[in-house]
């Protein structure tokens, strides 16, 4: 028996590309149909949200951890039934309905994959039919948050640390070093340079490790998870015993990693350099300092095309045809009547007056101020605790 519903697909512009707050990203949604289908609504939604979930096991039991939230929900439909109207019927073969959807200017995190938890940007397709299940397609695509150094100013503050540490058992004296970056901000694929004092007292050589790690936390039902891994390693040049040098080591963060993450709800991604003294046969001394990593330089989203471009106003007609790569059937145009000339004469000249000069004062210098290019960064004061 052929199927009504072949396929229901959705594709969008600029496929490879990020997009950011206020982008508008622009597609179709291809439906392939083998016979007459009644259509009731035929929409397109673009949504963000985040999701975590894990489980315990306690004795026998076990405890499922799960928690949501959503950072927005934009539907937009493409064919929509009117009262008093029949279903839309769409003939055989391929169609195609171009659409096109802004994302709000706000706020919100980058997409992200972790151990515990994700959070997705998607296009969903949905066709809806009366007394069947609807029909359904989605597509992610990447999002980035905006980020600009320069409004944030906690991001510029120089990060320092010192840490002595007195030899025993097996290697006598002591060890210290004294750190310094140049702020706690920094975009990805920048140089992060650090600066290190080193004082080796001891009675024996000594190395120093240079790791930048990410650290996720997961939050539901009042818990935490948290998960940690090594973005990269690198190992300093030795110091004799009885030695103190001042080195500079370039640390490159990489390109591929996902920037901080803190305005989620249940989800969390914070960057941590970490310096560590080598000290054989003792317990290495190490300095942990915050990192906050922005996207790099923002690859905008398509801007809208004109109305024109797409044969109709994506916005305001909701029941607008579709391209199709086959031909279609004919079927009965709706029967309205032709309105009488002459039934909506044309409005009078001066109808409606201009409005009065300062009818309206001027709008206060800061009455709305903007947002915050990127309010996503706590003070320094939310980094204490466990690291």
């Amino acid at each position: 028996m052929l199927a009504t519903i072949k396929n229901i697909s959705v594709t969008y512009d600029g496929v490879g590309k990020t997009f950011s707050s206020g982008d508008f990203i622009s597609g179709r949604i291809t439906l392939e149909l083998g016979k007459d289908c009644k259509i009731d609504c035929l929409s397109i939604k673009a949504k963000g949200k985040s999701e975590v979930r894990w489980t315990e096991h306690h004795n026998k039991t076990t405890v499922t951890y799960h928690s949501k939230d959503k950072m927005f929900s934009i539907e937009q439909f493409i064919i929509r039934e009117q009262k008093g109207q029949d279903c839309n019927v769409v003939a055989p073969g391929t169609h195609v309905y171009p659409f096109t959807i802004q994302i709000p200017q706000q706020a919100m995190p980058s997409s992200f994959k972790g151990a515990w938890g994700k959070i997705l940007y998607t296009l969903e397709a949905k066709l809806s039919r009366s007394m069947r299940i609807s029909s359904k397609a989605r597509a992610e695509f990447p999002f980035v948050s905006k980020a600009d150094l320069g409004s944030i100013p906690e991001l510029m503050i120089p990060q320092h640390g010192t840490k002595d540490k007195k030899m025993k058992l097996f290697t006598s004296g002591k060890v210290g070093m004294d750190i310094h970056i140049e702020r706690m901000g920094y975009y990805l694929g920048e140089d992060l340079k650090v600066v290190a004092s080193i004082e080796n007292s001891s009675s024996r050589e000594i190395k120093p490790k240079y790791t930048l790690y990410q650290k996720d936390s997961f939050f539901a039902r009042g818990k935490r998870r948290v998960s940690t891994k090594d973005i990269l390693k690198e190992l300093g040049e030795p110091i004799p015993p009885s030695g103190k040098l001042k080195v500079t080591k370039v640390l490159k963060i990489p390109q591929h990693i996902v920037p901080s993450i803190f305005t989620c709800s249940n989800i969390k991604c914070e960057y941590r350099l970490k310096i560590v003294l080598d000290v054989p046969y003792a317990r290495d001394p190490e300095i942990k300092l915050p990192l906050v990593i922005l996207p790099a330089t923002q690859t905008p989203g398509l801007q809208p095309p004109p109305y024109s471009d797409f044969g109709f106003d994506s916005f305001g007609n909701a029941n607008q045809p579709g391209w199709n790569s086959t031909p279609q059937f004919p079927t009965a145009p709706t029967a309205y009547p032709p309105t009488a000339p002459g039934a909506y004469p044309p409005t009078a000249p001066g109808a409606y007056p201009p409005t009065a000069p300062g009818a309206y004062p001027p709008m206060a210098p800061g009455a709305f101020a903007p947002p915050p290019a990127y309010g996503m960064y706590p003070s320094l004061s939310d980094f204490g605790g466990k690291s």
